[in-house]
């Protein structure tokens, strides 16, 4: 009979520790070297052999989609996080005299300061500027150092798609090849891009204006979920970092987005009605904008190969207190499928992979469709048909008869102009501007909305787009992505005014628990 406390183990030696079922004696690729990092079953590195795997895997994905061309500017998007510095890490081993094959483009690094939306003291907001700094001093780049506050200073042309279109990624790639191979030995010097000195001085890290500041501190505690803004700050993010590339130069940006990161926003942009989107948002290459592509060079590295690395090559960080850091795991959509999706791989190791293989077989809109309307804040193609007003995108669309709280105060017809109310001049300019703004959103985008409660708080930039282009609309007759209100009260651009009395459809949640 079994007994408890009793031992059945097999005797071992003298001063020898007994062998963990199941652990590698020898790494997988050598068979020489101690294993030090365990990435699957069976798949067991030494230190050699793990570095060789990840920078293979780095260069793999950039050979094989042929995007980044020899001499291009490539400006790489830098958070502090363990992702993004490892992408700097990569470059700046590729871009080294050491490296077996050297990367030819020409880099260079932003920094986007989000502390003010996160909460963030002013005390330490300069002591993290101080450490993002140093490391960017230590990188023989160019980097650009800017606040999310100077979204406000945003000019209108950030939300609109460039005509330029990237060139084709084959006879086009040898060529750029052969013709920077023949500048390079013309010039008699073997210097690759990275060695060459600093283009231009980096820009100077400091605290932008307290109006600034105050104004992006209410922006984001008017809106009313942490889902909503989770997506209000990326969006407002990449329309930053956008504008630092076409500003400088910068015609392919590089993310830090790993695998992992990739699955998350997979399910996540499920959840929030990005269907449609999600081969833009998850694929290597993501062209809506036009002249300045979007890569991913790390979607085949998992979060776990980025930190081991991370830490066996001592890759610095900075860290840099994030919009959901201490919030709750149902707090917002993103934080839920996070959680969920990190503690299935814990138990089911290929849950990240299966869920990142799913998104490599999501195809891409057609070309015929680039000149569609787009979405004011994605600038991707609307997906909401106006022709059809029984869809679950035709529930989002603004009514005439529910007229919304889109200014400082709530226009009804029981207030007096005095109260700043325009009802009584004719129907409400707030919600006219509301609906203008709606009009030109996609799904996902008009759920992200419904919980801001005022459009005062936005950047003028985004408002300034959207009255031109409902200007455009109505002078040229066809709706931008659903029929809007104009001045006088009936639809313009065509549209019937049947809508005015059709029952109202209830929205859906936007997610959040």
């Amino acid at each position: 009979m079994c007994q408890a406390g009793e031992d059945y183990a097999e005797p071992v030696g003298e001063g020898a520790a007994p062998a963990r079922p199941g652990r590698a004696r020898s790494c997988a690729r050598c068979e020489a070297g101690r294993p030090v990092v365990a990435l699957r079953a069976g798949g067991a590195f030494c230190r050699a052999c793990f570095r060789a795997h990840y920078t293979h895997k780095f260069r793999a994905v950039l050979g094989k989609n042929r995007l980044v061309f020899p001499g291009e500017k490539v400006l790489l998007a830098w958070s502090g996080g363990a992702s993004s510095s490892s992408l700097v890490w990569q470059v700046l081993e590729g871009l080294s005299r050491e490296s077996a094959k050297r990367l030819r483009f020409v880099p260079g690094v932003v920094f986007v300061d989000e502390a003010a939306a996160c909460g963030q003291s002013p005390e330490a907001r300069v002591q993290t500027l101080a450490q993002v700094k140093r490391f960017l001093d230590g990188i023989p780049w160019p980097s650009h150092t800017v606040a999310l506050e100077e979204v406000f200073r945003l000019p209108p042309s950030v939300l609109r798609h460039a005509d330029q279109e990237p060139p084709g990624p084959r006879e086009a790639y040898k060529a750029a090849v052969d013709s920077f191979l023949q500048r390079q030995w013309a010039g008699g010097t073997e210097a690759g891009p990275g060695a060459a000195p600093r283009e231009e001085p980096p820009d100077q890290a400091r605290l932008p204006p307290a109006a600034q500041t105050e104004a992006l501190c209410r922006l984001f505690d008017s809106v009313a979920t942490l889902t909503a803004k989770e997506e209000l700050l990326q969006t407002l993010r990449t329309h930053l970092i956008l504008h630092v590339a076409r500003t400088h130069g910068y015609s392919k940006v590089m993310m830090g987005d790993s695998c992992t990161r990739l699955a998350i926003r997979l399910m996540t942009g499920l959840a929030l009605g990005r269907g449609a989107f999600l081969a833009w948002d998850t694929a290597f290459s993501d062209e809506r904008y036009g002249d300045v592509v979007v890569v991913r060079p790390l979607r085949e590295h998992t979060l776990k190969e980025v930190a081991f690395y991370n830490r066996l090559f001592a890759v610095p960080t900075v860290f840099t207190p994030a919009i959901s850091t201490k919030a709750l795991e149902k707090g917002s959509v993103h934080r839920l499928v996070e959680n969920f999706l990190l503690e299935l791989q814990a138990w089911f190791p290929s849950t990240v992979s299966t869920v990142y293989r799913t998104s490599e077989k999501l195809l891409k809109a057609p070309k015929d469709e680039s000149a569609a309307p787009r979405c004011l804040l994605c600038l991707c193609a609307l997906d909401v048909d106006p022709a059809d007003s029984a869809t679950a995108f035709g529930a989002q669309t603004l009514r005439l008869s529910q007229p919304l709280p889109l200014g400082p105060a709530s226009c009804s017809p029981g207030m007096g102009s005095a109260q700043g109310c325009c009802w009584e001049s004719g129907p409400c300019e707030r919600s006219h501007a509301g609906a203008q703004l709606l009009e030109q959103l996609c799904y996902s985008c008009r759920v992200t909305m419904k919980d801001l409660p005022s459009l005062d708080p936005l950047p003028p930039y985004i408002l300034a787009e959207a009255q031109l282009r409902s200007q455009k609309c109505q002078c040229s007759g066809s709706p931008v992505g659903g029929p809007a209100p104009g001045p006088t009260g009936q639809p313009p651009c065509g549209a019937g005014a049947a809508q005015e009395t059709q029952a109202p459809v209830p929205e859906p949640a936007a997610g959040d628990s």
